[in-house]
């Protein structure tokens, strides 16, 4: 079927990582949620055909999963064939952990154009326990007629496979809630926000409270409050001698917390880039954050922060410091990030889906008319 370049489409949206309404935030609900939400900004009509999710921890179990894969396609195909089927596929996330296993098959069987954001490959997995997993991944790679990468890093990997398809499609928010007006911070007042799981938040959490001690020691009246909550928070929290936990906020509280604080703080080991780094320059707060994967690409270093190695507390502290005792710099690092996220809001999301939407039209229409 032909797309029209300009015309609002109906777009079936697969989230084989985790799907919008899935119980435990993250990082890949956020994302999948502001997709949507874009995507319904910018004229389009969104239906989620299924909340299959193919993640797996380990690589065990991919009969079954391909099996619940093959029935779900089943049933969404039949009720394509009686009410008609989407314009276009668009899947949030593919890699060897989560490989698509529906929009792939169902874009093959109805000849419809398919596009992936936040594709990522890494060639490594081909030979490893995740090998048949890789293969899924790579498949859906194949056949997609669009790849959006959101980090440098994909681009480069997804380029070598697939230059003919990449684009890039950086991470972007709502800025609403970020937007109003910065009170008047005493200046000592530093606020990060994280989901306390085991893993690299808590690796970073340790990095934060080694740092923070070295900051406390520097500049007795710095303060840091801690908004979130995990699994790991009664065994994170009595690391950091002096901070304030506050558990999790809801966006608008959160905001609140962004308006009345200095330098926002996150040493970001093995992040992919962080949805927080985006909302704290929303709310025009510098940050100082680890130069970590996709950190480095939402995060202007000079400009809008500081970026240091992740797992650097030394760095990190005196980075920290630094700004503490230059108000006027993290005044200006704040309008750069406020600068920086105008550029990267809901609008701008709904422009870079709808030319995705569009690239993979067009390859589609190509191919077939070939």
């Amino acid at each position: 079927p032909t797309l029209p370049r300009e015309a609002p489409v109906k777009v079936a949206l697969f989230t084989p990582m985790k799907p919008p309404d899935h119980p435990v935030p993250s990082g890949d609900r956020t994302f999948a949620r502001l997709i949507k939400r874009a995507l319904v900004a910018a004229g389009h009509t969104v239906s989620l055909p299924s909340t299959l999710t193919t993640w797996r921890k380990t690589p065990e179990g991919l009969e079954a999963l391909v099996q619940s894969a093959d029935e779900e396609g089943r049933r969404i195909a039949a009720s394509w064939e009686g009410d008609g089927p989407p314009d276009a596929i668009l899947t949030y996330h593919n890699y060897h952990k989560a490989p698509d296993l529906l929009g792939r098959a169902l874009a093959e069987r109805f000849g419809l154009p398919y596009a992936i954001v936040e594709a990522s490959r890494a060639p490594k997995r081909a030979h490893d326990a995740w090998a048949t997993h890789f293969a899924l991944a790579d498949d859906a790679l194949k056949r997609a007629d669009a790849l959006a990468a959101v980090t440098r890093l994909d681009e480069a990997g997804l380029t070598a496979f697939r230059p003919d398809t990449v684009v890039r499609l950086p991470p972007f928010i709502d800025t609403a809630p970020f937007d109003g007006p910065r009170h008047t911070p005493p200046g000592h007042r530093l606020v990060t926000a994280v989901m306390m799981r085991p893993g690299r938040k808590a690796a970073s959490m340790r990095v934060l409270a080694d740092a923070f001690a070295k900051i406390r020691v520097a500049l007795p009246t710095a303060e840091l409050t801690v908004a979130g909550d995990g699994d790991a928070r009664a065994e994170l929290e009595p690391l950091f001698d002096g901070a304030q936990f506050v558990g999790r906020l809801g966006q608008e509280d959160l905001a609140q917390l962004f308006a009345q604080s200095d330098i926002f703080v996150w040493p970001a080991i093995d992040e992919p880039f962080g949805f927080v780094f985006l909302e704290a320059q929303a709310a025009g707060l510098p940050v100082v954050g680890g130069a970590a994967r996709g950190v480095v690409d939402i995060v202007d270093d000079g400009t809008t922060g500081l970026l240091v190695p992740p797992s650097d507390a030394n760095a990190f502290a005196n980075a920290v410091v630094s700004l503490l005792n230059d108000p006027e710099r993290r005044l200006a690092m704040g309008k750069a990030g406020r600068a920086f996220m105008a550029n990267n809001d809901l609008a701008a999301g709904a422009a870079r889906l709808t030319a995705l939407l569009a690239r993979a039209a067009d390859r589609r229409n190509a191919l077939t008319a070939g």
